[in-house]
C-alpha cells in the first residue's frame, strides 16, 4: 500500500488525538488582534476555512500564496491551511526591502499576498491578485465554515517555496515537496526527542526554513506552540519561566541576547536542566556553548543544513562517550556540525566542499533550471560550504560560496557589493564577513573610492536605501586597491586573512 504523505497528516492527527488540548498561545503584543489560546480543534477548524477561502478565491491546487509577517498564530495556521489542500505558500522574509519582497512576489507568481498590519507600507508597491491585511481581512481568509475542495494530496508536490539569499544578486525560489517536509519534521522530531509534553517556544522566525520544520512536528506530536514575535532576551526568558517551555531554536544572536537577559536576571535561570537550545545558522565559539550550559543550565543542540535542505542535514547532541570529559572539551566536540542524520549520506568532494544526498533535498530552484541541475550535480546536493567529515562528524571550515550569515540570516554578498557599487563615490567594493561575538559574521565592506570624500556613515546610508537593514554593512573600511588574480578576480581570501587571524575556521 502506498499512502501520501502530506503535511497536513500532522494537523490531521493532532485535531483527532489532541482536539482540546491548547496548541498554540499567540503573541500578545502585536498589531492585529491576538488570537490568544488555540485549542487543536481551534488550529483544525482555522485551516479549514482558510483552504476554504482560497477555493472561494479561484486560487487551485499549486496556486502560490506568499504570506509577509511577524511570527503569529496566522502564520501558524497557514502552514496547514495553505498547503495541506496543495497549495504553495511562500513565507517572506519580513526583514527584506520593499523592492526584495516585490521581486519574491511577483517571481513567485503568487495569487495571493497576505501582509502583518506592521508591514502594511508594503502595499504602496507590492500587489497580487487578491491582497489581505493580517488582522483586518480575517473572516474572508480564516472564517469560512463550507468544506474546503477535497486535495487527493501528492507527496511530489512543491509545499512551499522559500526564498534564499545566494551568490547571485536575486534571491532564488526553493521548491520545498510534501515528502521533503514530512521527512524533515520527523526526523528532527526524532533526532531532538520532542514528545507530547514538549512547548516550543518560537525565537525562530517561521518564515526560515519553514521554522526548521518545527510547526509540522510539535504539531504533529501535540505539543504547544508558544509565540514570540520579537526578540529580547529578558523576554524569552520570561516565556520560558511562564509557558514551561522545554525547547526553543535559535541561531547565535539570540542565544547572545538569552545570554545577556540572563546576566540580569535574578533568580534562579528559567529552564534549567529543562530547555533543549537547538542551535543553527552559524557554528557558535566554544566559548558560547559553554556558557549555554554553565550559566543557563540548558542542553546545547547543533544542527547543520540549509533552506534546500529542509534544512536538517546533521545533529550533534551529548553523548555518554564524553560524560569524562571537562566541560570545555565536551563544548569543543559539540562545536562539531554533527553527524549525518537519519538518511542522510555526507560527502567531501576533491576540492573541501560539504556534499549531501537525502530525501529532504530541494525538488529545484523555481524557474530555475540551470542552477537546479548545478547544485544537484552528480546527485549530491553541493552545500557551497567547506568542511572536513571524520569519524562520522561533520565540521564546517570554511563557506565556498560567498555567502555571510550574520544573526543567523544569509546575505548575499554580490547583492551587497551591488549596492556599494551603485554609490557614485565608489569604484569598486568587497564584502567579506568577519567574525562577530554577537551576530557571528559581521558584514563589512572594503571600498575604493574614485578620489571623492565620502564617510562610512554615508556609505552605510546609501546601502540602506536599497537593502535590508541586516544586509547592510556594519563596517566600512577604504583601501586604494583590491587584490585581484592575473585574471582580474578580487582575492577575498586576502581581504580576510588579517581580520580572521588566529581563527582555526573561516566562519564564526
Amino acid at each position: 500500500m502506498f499512502f501520501p504523505l502530506g503535511v497536513r497528516d500532522f494537523l490531521d492527527r493532532a485535531e483527532l488525538v489532541y482536539p482540546d488540548r491548547i496548541a498554540v498561545v499567540d503573541e500578545p503584543d502585536q498589531v492585529a488582534p491576538s488570537w490568544g489560546s488555540l485549542t487543536y480543534r481551534d488550529v483544525a477548524r482555522l485551516a479549514r476555512g482558510q483552504a476554504a477561502g482560497l477555493d472561494a478565491l479561484g486560487v487551485p491546487a499549486g496556486g502560490r500564496v506568499a504570506i509577509v509577517s511577524h511570527n503569529a498564530a496566522r502564520l501558524l495556521v497557514s502552514f496547514f491551511g495553505v498547503s495541506g489542500w496543495g497549495r504553495v505558500l511562500v513565507p517572506v522574509n519580513f526583514r527584506l526591502a520593499a523592492a526584495e519582497i516585490r521581486y519574491i512576489v511577483e517571481h513567485s507568481g503568487a495569487e495571493v499576498l497576505l501582509v502583518d498590519p506592521e508591514l502594511r507600507h508594503l502595499l504602496d508597491t507590492v500587489t497580487a491578485k487578491h491582497v489581505f491585511v493580517l488582522g483586518d481581512g480575517d473572516e474572508e481568509i480564516f472564517g469560512s465554515t463550507a468544506a474546503p475542495n477535497p486535495w487527493e494530496g501528492d507527496e511530489s508536490a512543491t509545499a512551499t517555496l522559500n526564498y534564499t539569499s545566494g551568490t547571485t544578486a536575486r534571491p532564488k525560489g526553493v521548491q520545498l515537496t510534501h515528502r521533503n517536509l514530512w521527512i524533515n519534521a520527523a526526523v528532527l522530531g526524532l533526532h531532538v526527542t520532542l514528545s507530547d509534553n514538549d512547548v516550543l517556544l518560537h525565537t525562530l522566525p517561521m518564515f526560515h526554513a519553514n521554522g526548521w520544520g518545527m510547526p509540522y512536528a510539535v504539531t504533529g506530536l501535540g505539543g504547544k506552540h508558544i509565540v514570540l514575535r520579537k526578540i529580547d532576551g529578558t523576554e524569552i526568558l520570561r516565556r520560558i519561566d511562564q509557558h514551561g517551555v522545554t525547547v526553543l531554536c535559535a541561531a547565535p544572536a539570540v542565544v547572545a541576547a538569552a545570554l545577556d537577559g540572563a546576566a540580569a536576571w535574578e533568580g534562579e535561570i528559567p529552564g534549567r536542566d529543562r530547555v533543549r537550545l537547538i542551535v543553527a545558522g552559524a557554528p557558535p565559539p566554544t566559548r558560547t556553548i559553554e556558557r549555554v550550559r554553565a550559566e543557563l543550565g540548558w542542553e546545547f543542540i547543533q544542527i547543520y543544513g540549509l533552506t534546500e535542505t529542509s534544512p536538517l542535514l546533521t545533529v550533534n547532541r551529548m553523548r555518554s562517550e564524553w560524560a569524562d570529559l571537562d566541560p570545555h572539551e565536551q563544548a569543543r566536540s559539540l562545536g562539531r556540525a554533527g553527524t549525518p542524520a537519519l538518511g542522510v549520506r555526507i560527502g567531501i568532494d576533491p576540492d573541501g566542499e560539504v556534499l549531501a544526498q537525502s530525501n529532504t533535498n530541494l525538488e529545484g530552484y523555481w524557474q530555475n533550471p540551470e542552477e537546479t541541475a548545478q547544485v544537484q550535480a552528480g546527485n549530491w546536493f553541493h552545500t557551497g560550504d567547506g568542511g572536513s567529515f571524520i569519524d562520522g562528524y561533520l565540521t564546517i571550515a570554511d563557506r565556498k560560496k560567498d555567502v555571510i550569515i550574520s544573526g543567523g540570516e544569509n546575505v548575499s554578498s554580490i547583492e551587497v557589493e551591488d549596492a556599494l557599487n551603485s554609490h557614485p563615490a565608489v569604484r569598486e567594493a568587497a564584502v567579506i564577513g568577519i567574525p562577530d561575538s554577537k551576530w557571528g559574521e559581521l558584514v563589512t565592506a572594503l571600498v575604493v573610492t574614485d578620489g571623492t570624500e565620502v564617510s562610512a556613515d554615508e556609505v552605510i546610508t546609501h546601502c540602506r536605501s536599497h537593502l535590508a537593514g541586516y544586509k547592510c554593512p556594519k563596517r566600512v573600511e577604504f583601501l586604494e586597491a583590491l587584490p585581484r588574480t592575473a585574471t582580474g578576480k578580487i582575492q577575498k581570501f586576502k581581504l580576510r586573512e588579517p581580520f580572521w587571524k588566529g581563527h582555526d575556521r573561516q566562519v564564526n
